[in-house]
């Protein structure tokens, strides 16, 4: 199995990366190893993000009405779920939800568009709001997800002051064909290839409880490194009623940690986001979950409600974190290094008195 866990952070912390077995004993650990599992993932992640959380916030511009046929997706072609259906959000709709989530605490706002991918001139919409969003929010960080991006998109979103794209890879390769026909996982990749080479910082994650197998989740978060996706949203299928994935329910809230936490081994130095499912999945265990992870969305996702902003920034207030750009972070960041003193007693200058 390669050793304890805490003797596999050892090996990680020290420049070996973690093997496939590795993450496959993490996976695989009994749940009365689950607080050894946390405790060796929570030292990577105070070692490369210390006790601060990156909070995101969802603007769904365009709702449903997509032709893809992602099987657990409620939006999807085929899909029956009494979601919100609408066509595009004006500007100043989408300024005003992106605004209330960076009051709410968010740094960093996600433009997220249904559909196979955006045309030139849903890219030109895009760009206008992110325009508009970084001037009036200056310092905000944007993350776009269009879909599949044609040629020279990317470039144009980049130009616009897009900070990342966000595309997910879903689930393993060799899972791909049972969960979407419509596209294929090459399709996916180019897409985060894209991003990554018009300058974008690549997003891009999974979906944990899609009928894939414990190696199947590793062969995932190991393309996931491949690609060096620099943050990586950990969803857990919300099974909709109307979708093909309907009462499929295979999650555990300890697995949905453990899969966090074999993130966090394969990819120590990234930003593990605990994104979709997190309130119906993690249940009770979503407070641990943030020693292993450190990124969350705040509030609502794209169809389904999430738990109240205020209990999520209580919880993270609660367990000894701070909200990464927020004043208290600001100020432990600042009073990090104590200021040597230069005059006074033993100096030729005067006190400060």
């Amino acid at each position: 199995m390669g050793g304890t866990f805490q003797q596999i952070a050892d090996r990680v912390l020290a420049g070996t990366p973690a093997t496939p077995e590795d993450a496959l004993a993490v996976l695989r650990a009994p749940d009365d190893e689950l607080m050894s599992v946390v405790a060796a993932a929570a030292e990577l992640r105070r070692a490369h993000f210390g006790n601060t959380v990156k909070v995101n916030y969802l603007v769904n511009l365009k709702s449903g009405l997509c032709p893809e046929n992602c099987n657990y997706c409620s939006q999807a072609l085929g899909s029956s779920a009494p979601i919100l259906k609408y066509s595009w959000l004006s500007p100043e709709e989408a300024l005003e939800q992106a605004g209330a989530g960076l009051g709410g605490g968010a740094s960093r706002v996600c433009l997220v568009a249904s559909g196979r991918g955006p045309s030139d001139r849903d890219v030109d919409k895009v760009t206008s709001i992110v325009g508009e969003l970084k001037e009036k929010h200056p310092g905000v960080e944007v993350c776009a997800c269009l879909g599949l991006l044609g040629e020279g998109q990317a470039e144009q979103l980049e130009r616009a002051g897009v900070d990342a794209y966000n595309h997910n890879i879903n689930t393993a390769e060799s899972n791909h064909e049972n969960i979407v026909q419509t596209h294929t996982y090459d399709d996916r990749v180019d897409t985060v290839q894209k991003a990554k080479s018009a300058g974008i910082s690549p997003c891009s994650g999974l979906i944990a409880g899609l009928g894939e197998t414990d190696e199947q989740l590793v062969e995932a978060l190991f393309a996931l490194k491949e690609l060096d996706a620099d943050s990586i949203p950990v969803n857990y299928l919300m099974p909709f009623e109307g979708t093909a994935f309907e009462n499929t329910w295979e999650l555990t809230p300890a697995r949905c940690v453990k899969i966090l936490a074999m993130a966090r081994f394969v990819c120590p130095d990234k930003e593990v986001r605990i994104a979709g499912g997190r309130e119906m999945h993690l249940r009770s265990l979503q407070s641990i979950a943030l020693h292993v992870a450190n990124s969350i969305f705040l509030g609502d996702y794209l169809t389904s409600e999430g738990q109240d902003a205020e209990a999520d920034l209580a919880m993270i207030r609660d367990n000894g974190f701070v909200v990464l750009g927020s004043e208290e972070e600001l100020a432990q960041r600042d009073h990090r290094d104590p200021a040597i003193r230069r005059r006074g007693a033993g100096t030729d200058l005067l006190p400060n008195a």
